[in-house]
């Protein structure tokens, strides 16, 4: 059993992972009795931290905003630093630090003030301003993470691809980092279907809906390449010489859709803006593998392979100029 003030801080650190706890999920997780949360509740209280009590049988422990960031004490300024630093590291680029960034800037927006986040609104921090890649507004993300985290249905306007809006409601469930983009998978409630819409398309609409239960969800980033991949406007198929349920075959999950054929190999479906974009993306594959479709790609490929081939010349000192040697671009299977 954790002793009273390790417990203390554990409490908190639980009360700001989610908007409410009922009394015996927290006893559970701290392995006391509901009596002893109830005292330790009371001890916070004592602290100056704002938790409410549900009413009702069940009841329910909630951390109300305008506490101080527990356990780190930070002044106005420096909570304002903080938040501004989250919001532009969850579109840093850096592998886990956007995800980890944002699960941290949900915590702040639970505990601060409205006079802080209106500070913070006015500096207008974007998250992501890379080339090429849209901006998502700091703003949104939080709204769509927040209400994963709370299990409450989302309302918003999502722009296509030709421009049109059209109205959502949905039961969001998990975003995910793909490429440089934000997509959330959600419940469609209209269309009762997995639907995965990118951020920085939405425009969501307050208030909230109402909460719901968590439906089992397929393979949220698997979900979400596919998806990704069926958008592209150039096509691919290629046939793997690794089973489907081999550890090569599931990293291309994140470039789109495996399926199986046998026990020794599977196709991999993926997409992407040109041809010499597949063909690029086949080159990071470190198996072998054979292009069922489109017959253009085995060219794409021909062609790369000649540049690897006169580089690989030059490397090793040998300088005859571009080879034309080479035979001619094999069809396509």
């Amino acid at each position: 059993m954790l002793e009273t003030s390790a417990r203390l801080l554990r409490l908190l650190s639980l009360l700001q992972t989610r908007r409410e706890w009922s009394g015996a999920e927290l006893a559970e997780r701290l392995g006391v009795s509901a009596r002893t949360v109830r005292r330790d509740v009371d001890k916070l209280r004592g602290l100056d931290y704002p938790i409410s009590v549900g009413m009702g049988r069940a009841g329910g422990y909630r951390l109300g905003a305008g506490a101080r960031l527990p356990p780190l004490l930070l002044d106005d300024d420096e909570a304002v630093a903080v938040a501004v630093g989250l919001r532009t590291a969850t579109g840093s680029g850096v592998a886990g630090v956007g995800e980890t960034a944002l699960r941290a800037l949900v915590k702040l927006e639970q505990v601060l003030p409205d006079r802080l986040w209106r500070r913070i609104e006015s500096l207008q921090v974007r998250t992501v301003e890379a080339p090429g890649a849209p901006s998502v507004d700091a703003g949104e993300l939080t709204a769509v993470a927040t209400a994963c985290r709370d299990r409450q249905c989302l309302r918003f306007d999502y722009r296509a691809h030709d421009g049109q809006e059209t109205p959502r409601v949905t039961e969001p469930h998990q975003l995910v980092t793909w490429g440089r983009r934000w997509y959330l998978v959600a419940w469609d409630l209209e269309r009762q279907d997995w639907r995965t819409f990118r951020v920085d398309r939405m425009r969501t609409r307050v208030p909230t809906g109402p909460r719901f239960a968590p439906r089992e969800m397929p393979d949220a980033a698997a979900f979400v390449a596919s998806g990704v991949a069926r958008a592209w406007p150039y096509q691919a198929t290629v046939r793997l010489a690794v089973p489907a349920d081999s550890e090569v075959a599931r990293q291309t999950t994140n470039y789109g859709r495996i399926e199986p054929v046998n026990d020794r190999m599977c196709l991999l479906h993926f997409g992407a803006d040109t041809l010499h974009s597949l063909a690029f993306l086949l080159g990071a594959l470190e198996v072998d593998f054979e292009v069922v479709h489109p017959p253009e790609l085995a060219d794409q490929l021909v062609r790369a392979a000649e540049r690897f081939l006169n580089a690989a010349g030059r490397a090793g000192g040998r300088d005859d100029g571009p080879r034309h040697d080479s035979p001619d671009p094999a069809p396509g299977p």
